[in-house]
């Protein structure tokens, strides 16, 4: 057989077998999110608040302040307001519950104008971002626009003594797939040697698991 064939056999033998380490240390590994800059670029608004129990919430009724109240949102997801008991708040926009409540209110008073001004916010779960494993205290911890994995560390006292933060990984529901995706993140990169391109905007919703190190 000629030395060129021979060597063209040898190359393609190389790459297929290239292919296949390639492809085996992808398996049980997860995809990479792009970096996130430290300081955005632009801000912008996130996603309209979803109201969350214990949310604690201002009802202003305009010309008829007795029909207002401070309230805090029952852990079942119901607030009661003068003349409106156990309406429920969880999962509405401040603007869809302030709707609901001039329906309501249109029974007693005219063309009420109502709105609904969160105070102390907690969100759904849908809205948080979830920090668990070895990090300084594990916490949920109240999603807001262009948020950050830096932001997220900071906010639980970043990693515990014995993090592996570099085998963190970030999970995040897929709405247009209708299922959970796994990320890697480099949390250790990101706090210790201040690795810009491990920092990853955060959605919410996210969870980060942080494992400890085998040794």
């Amino acid at each position: 057989m000629p030395i060129t064939s021979r060597l063209t056999r040898l190359l393609a033998g190389t790459a297929v077998v290239s292919m296949a380490l390639s492809g085996c240390s992808g398996v049980g590994g997860g995809a990479q999110l792009p970096p996130a800059s430290f300081v955005a670029l632009q801000e912008g608004p996130g996603e309209e608040y979803v109201i969350g129990p214990l949310d604690e919430l201002t009802i202003f009724v305009w010309r008829n302040p007795e029909l207002g109240a401070n309230v805090q949102v029952r852990p079942d997801g119901r607030i009661t307001t003068p003349l409106i008991t156990d309406m429920p708040a969880v999962g509405k926009t401040p603007s869809m519950l302030s709707e609901d409540l001039k329906l309501q209110l249109s029974q007693y008073i005219q063309e009420p104008i109502v709105s609904v001004i969160v105070n102390k916010f907690a969100g759904t779960f849908s809205q948080q971002v979830r920090i668990v494993g070895a990090t300084e205290k594990p916490a949920s911890i109240p999603y807001r626009a262009n948020m950050t994995l830096l932001d997220a560390m900071i906010a639980v006292g970043g990693l515990s003594e014995y993090a592996a933060g570099n085998r963190a990984r970030l999970v995040r529901f897929d709405k247009q797939l209708g299922k959970q995706k796994e990320y890697n993140v480099r949390i250790g990169d990101l706090l210790r040697k201040g690795d810009t391109k491990a920092n990853v905007m955060l959605m919410p919703g996210d969870v980060i698991i942080i494992p400890e190190s085998s040794f």
